[in-house]
């Protein structure tokens, strides 16, 4: 058995607080200096008595705005690279890879030309919905703009 053939084991040892000063961790132990979060565990929060700040403000704790998602935006030219004659909707749309797994809200917008027919049961914009007029398609789906 040689010495450099032996397996390591390492094991730190543990920090001995408070055994004098040059050792690095003495005096105060690694707590800074007087006080109360010298001597024990103090609550997350606290501020010394006062009035804390979650109980200062209790309206703001979960009342608000929810938070909005963004609407995909799919252009008129976007809409090109589907087949002729299908019907626009999430699941097509999804399948070609226009827009990712996400429960977000679909809208189609005005953005290049359009030149397949195409029935689109989606939100438009009233601009989108003249493209897709004019291509010689259908939307089935009352217009938000």
């Amino acid at each position: 058995m040689d010495l450099n053939k032996l397996p390591k084991i390492k094991q730190r040892a543990k920090k001995r607080l408070g055994r004098g000063e040059s050792s690095g961790k003495g005096k105060t132990s690694g707590r800074g200096a007087k006080g109360q979060k010298k001597r024990e565990n103090v609550k997350v929060g606290f501020e010394g008595g006062q009035l804390p700040l979650q109980k200062r403000l209790p309206q703001k704790r979960g009342v608000g705005n929810r938070i909005k998602f963004p609407v995909i935006a799919i252009t008129t030219a976007q809409l090109n690279k589907l087949l002729a004659k299908s019907i626009v909707d999430e699941k097509t749309l999804r399948k070609e890879g226009l827009i990712p797994k996400s429960r977000r809200k679909i809208k189609i917008i005005a953005g290049g030309k359009l030149e397949k027919v195409l029935k689109v049961t989606l939100p438009t914009t009233k601009s989108a919905k003249n493209i897709i007029e004019k291509a010689g398609g259908t939307t089935t789906y009352e217009s938000s703009d």
